[in-house]
């Protein structure tokens, strides 16, 4: 028992003697292992207010299309596949255009003939026409000459259409891209038979990157608030280290609604993508940029406070922190104009240190 007593009191004397040395540590501490307080120098800056919102990456009205065919036919070749990146007029497909390069042979046949056709009756006519000047045939025949000429000619004609819509038929089989971008889906594969019957069946979906904008979901209790040509600055979770800026082209009239709530799509152009490679679909945190003030004496935001008296902050005055009061006018996204109580060059406390 006595043995028991002596070691019960060794670790008590033991513990005391850790938490007095642990303790004036801990106090100074503001948890980040540091106990000085975070300052900001007042000083003139422009500030603004911005209207948050949620967005997606979108491809711009012409940047997406689904390539298909305009005739039926067996696919033969397929020269791409998703995320190869193509030019205007490139060769996508190639279709079976056995069958058509028939037509199409029939057609310069026919052509052939017509012509040959028509040079005979002119021919006749113009045998006919000298005799008819010396009144040797009658008029009849004449006019029965002149009316074989027009009408061979009428066949040269309607045939050289004939052979001009097998060609566009037979050019229908090369599928070829209306917009350079890069391949996002391919539908068709090579063996398959298509069907232009109803629509046009889809072999392969272009988007072009180059042409893309951001759509923001903006709340309808903000969206009074937001005007065509406001200045757009968003993030990408993407590109988390950047920020992206745009132009507000459009805001669509019918709502939105999400989970009850309703939201009216903003449409807002990229206007610089430093170099980065954007993609549809992408999620976006845009703030549209409001009303602006240049030139403002200004602090954080997060350094001003307010209580019973009024609006203050923390002024560092001989490495003590004193209690402020001034009068703030415009609050910006970050930044609030202070109209009296401070000067150009003061320090203040944003974040104070823990006590």
């Amino acid at each position: 028992m006595k043995t028991l007593a002596i070691v019960a009191a060794v670790l008590t004397a033991g513990s005391g003697l850790w938490f007095v040395a642990r303790s004036p540590s801990d106090a100074e501490s503001n948890g980040d292992g540091s106990s000085e307080p975070t300052t900001a120098v007042v000083a003139r800056r422009d500030i603004g207010a911005a209207v948050l919102a949620t967005g997606v990456v979108r491809p711009q009205v012409g940047a997406e299309v689904q390539v298909g065919s305009r005739i039926s036919g067996v696919l033969e070749r397929l020269y791409v596949t998703v995320g190869d990146r193509v030019r205007r007029g490139q060769l996508l497909a190639q279709l079976d255009s056995t069958e058509h390069a028939a037509r199409y042979a029939e057609a310069l046949a026919a052509v052939e003939t017509a012509r040959a056709e028509h040079a005979f009756a002119a021919q006749e006519f113009a045998r006919a026409e000298a005799m008819q000047e010396r009144d040797v045939i009658p008029e009849a025949e004449y006019e029965r000459a002149a009316r074989l000429r027009d009408v061979t000619q009428s066949q040269v004609k309607q045939a050289q259409a004939n052979l001009q819509s097998s060609q566009i038929q037979m050019g229908y089989t090369r599928i070829i891209a209306p917009i350079g971008g890069v391949v996002a889906n391919v539908s068709t594969q090579v063996g398959e038979t298509v069907a232009a019957s109803l629509a046009a069946p889809t072999f392969v979906t272009i988007i072009d990157l180059d042409r893309l904008e951001v759509w923001a979901y903006v709340d309808e209790t903000d969206i009074g608030r937001i005007e065509v040509g406001q200045h757009a600055v968003f993030t990408l979770d993407t590109y988390p280290e950047d920020e992206f800026d745009g132009v507000v082209t459009a805001i669509r009239p019918k709502a939105e609604i999400q989970n009850g709530v309703v939201n009216y799509v903003t449409v807002i152009e990229i206007a610089d993508g430093h170099g980065r490679i954007l993609r549809p679909e992408m999620t976006t945190t845009v703030n549209i940029m409001l009303e602006r003030r240049a030139d403002v004496l200004a602090v954080p935001g997060g350094a001003v406070r307010r209580d019973r008296e009024g609006t203050y902050v923390f002024l560092l005055r001989d490495g003590v922190s004193v209690k402020q009061p001034i009068r703030t006018g415009y609050r910006g996204r970050a930044y609030a104009e202070v109209v009296e109580g401070l000067n150009e060059g003061d320090t203040i406390v944003v974040r104070p240190p823990a006590r």
